[in-house]
């Protein structure tokens, strides 16, 4: 009995589990769209596109200076994480005439990693208000044109979050002014998406093969 009941404990529930957690992965492992189609940076900047890219959307706003703080959370908490996937790009969209101020931000950042997945679109007011608005969420943007939440958008630029979360409601952004919040909850939702396109990429590679 002991040797059977050894043999269960050391081979059978590790096999047990791992199925459990897979079937998990596989029946809930989709980050749900919140918004579908929220259009594209491109229309700001054409050298940069949210069309085929994973991208942490973000909105700096005119006080960047401010902002560095949640910056730094990004890079240390997510950005240092994750930049080295494939298709995944940081995206902050700022008003013109913060040029300068980002340069220094970005030297600031790149002391500490790599940032050539930190990209910054310089527009004018009025399309960043445009484009916020098409993200249709429950957040705003202060007077300033920023904001500490920042986006999970997909490849067919659909934004993801959380529905029933524990507030009762939809999470939309996630704040970067809270460590907690980044690595309790998008750490997660970046992992989910992440390996959302890694088992479709799997799939089709599969598919392609037979």
């Amino acid at each position: 009995m002991k040797k059977t009941f050894v043999l269960v404990t050391l081979f059978v529930l590790p096999i047990v589990a791992y199925l459990f957690f897979a079937s998990g992965v596989t029946n809930f492992g989709k980050l749900p769209v919140l918004t579908e189609s929220i259009g594209d940076v491109a229309d700001m900047d054409k050298t940069i596109s949210l069309k085929n890219k994973i991208t942490i959307l973000g909105f700096l706003g005119e006080d960047i200076k401010q902002k560095k703080g949640n910056a730094f959370n990004l890079n240390q908490k997510i950005y240092k994480r994750f930049f080295e996937f494939d298709d995944l790009q940081f995206v902050m969209i700022v008003p013109k005439g913060s040029e300068f101020k980002v340069a220094e931000l970005k030297s600031e950042l790149g002391h500490l990693v790599d940032i050539k997945k930190w990209y910054f679109i310089y527009a004018d007011k009025p399309d960043i208000k445009r484009f916020f608005s098409g993200l249709k969420t429950d957040l705003a943007l202060n007077d300033n044109l920023g904001t500490p939440y920042v986006f999970i958008i997909d490849k067919d630029m659909n934004l993801r979050g959380r529905t029933n979360d524990e507030n009762g409601g939809n999470t939309f952004g996630f704040n970067t002014a809270s460590v907690a919040e980044l690595n309790n909850k998008m750490v997660d939702d970046v992992k989910i998406i992440l390996a959302e396109y890694r088992m479709a990429l799997k799939k089709n590679n599969a598919v392609r093969e037979k």
